[in-house]
């Protein structure tokens, strides 16, 4: 189902004009000490202290209506691109898996192996070539493939992450208790003060630099759980190139499952 246009909030309570554009918002009151604005994938969000006056509110939209407009037609850009990427479940589909291109292959049990539900192949004439064949019959239903793909995935993502995770720790002279993988829609990763770790499964369709570049994000939360300045050099000091690691992050997109 298509997403609201992110000029208009599904919750917005206020509009204004912003570079000639019209532009719904929500608008929140709050304990805050500032006006700050966040742009989500439903459009944007305007928090403002209990004490500020709506007059003040639109004074400060008006300064930011070139960033804004500009961050929401990002947030626009991006969901048709995620569009466009939508997965079809048929057999020899596409998808990204560590930022290559991986076939999926439907193999009937009654020609491979039934006790393998998935199998990463090398197709022997291009090394880079990567097939997931899947264990399941050529009638197979859309959502069978989708759903026996996401397992293999799910076991891949718990694999790798670990390994990165277990190779960053000691650079960062942190330890991490736990990890889990997280399905959520825009955030990538989490940490908690007690050691836990989330990671977004769906990370696996970028390339590792990519990857490293999130664990050592996360990882770097056990030292201090954050975005200061101190934060951000202590992801430098074990990934001097982050900065363009994180914009790519921030550039690409995902296939859409569906």
């Amino acid at each position: 189902m298509p997403k609201p246009d992110p000029l208009t909030h599904p919750r917005a309570n206020r509009e204004t004009t912003l570079c000639h554009t019209l532009v719904a918002y929500e608008f929140k009151r709050s304990a805050r000490r500032t006006i700050g604005f966040s742009i989500k994938p439903e459009g944007l969000v305007v928090s403002a202290p209990n004490w500020v006056a709506l007059k003040a509110v639109e004074s400060a939209l008006q300064e930011k209506a070139v960033w804004i407009i500009q961050k929401l037609g990002d947030v626009q850009a991006r969901h048709q691109s995620q569009l466009a990427s939508e997965i079809t479940w048929t057999d020899g589909v596409q998808l990204p898996y560590l930022g290559a291109p991986l076939t999926v292959q439907l193999l009937p049990p009654s020609f491979g192996r039934r006790a393998t539900s998935a199998l990463l192949a090398h197709a022997p004439e291009a090394a880079a070539s990567l097939t997931l064949q899947l264990a399941l019959s050529l009638e197979a239903t859309p959502m069978q493939m989708r759903q026996a793909t996401q397992r293999w995935l799910l076991k891949e993502a718990q694999s790798h992450f670990t390994q990165r995770l277990d190779y960053f720790a000691p650079q960062l002279q942190v330890n991490w208790r736990s990890m889990s993988l997280s399905n959520a829609a825009t955030r990538w990763g989490s940490a908690r003060v007690d050691g836990s770790i989330r990671l977004n499964w769906r990370l696996m369709h970028f390339a590792p630099p990519i990857i490293d570049y999130v664990v050592a994000h996360e990882l770097s939360h056990l030292r201090e759980m954050n975005h200061s300045p101190r934060f951000w050099a202590t992801v430098h000091s074990v990934m001097p190139d982050y900065a363009a690691r994180r914009q790519q992050l921030k550039d690409s997109s995902v296939p859409r499952w569906s």
